[in-house]
């Protein structure tokens, strides 16, 4: 599991996405968001600019975990 930190009260989806890696453009999160493969905290989202909090878990299908912390 990957953890990031964030010094913001939240980050979205897509920048966490982009800050752990796990993609490499906004395009790329786009598309593996619309496709259902994104969940946080074991809920799947289909929003690029869903609000990700300290604690929240965010899995991508076939690619990993995150862990967000403050």
């Amino acid at each position: 599991m990957t953890e990031i930190k964030i010094d913001t009260k939240f980050i979205k989806l897509q920048q966490a996405l982009k800050l752990a890696n796990l993609i490499s453009q906004g395009s790329d999160a786009k598309e593996i968001i619309l496709d259902g493969m994104v969940s946080i905290n074991g809920e799947v989202v289909f929003q690029r600019g869903k609000k990700v909090f300290d604690g929240d878990i965010i899995e991508v299908s076939g690619l990993g975990k995150i862990i967000v912390r403050n």
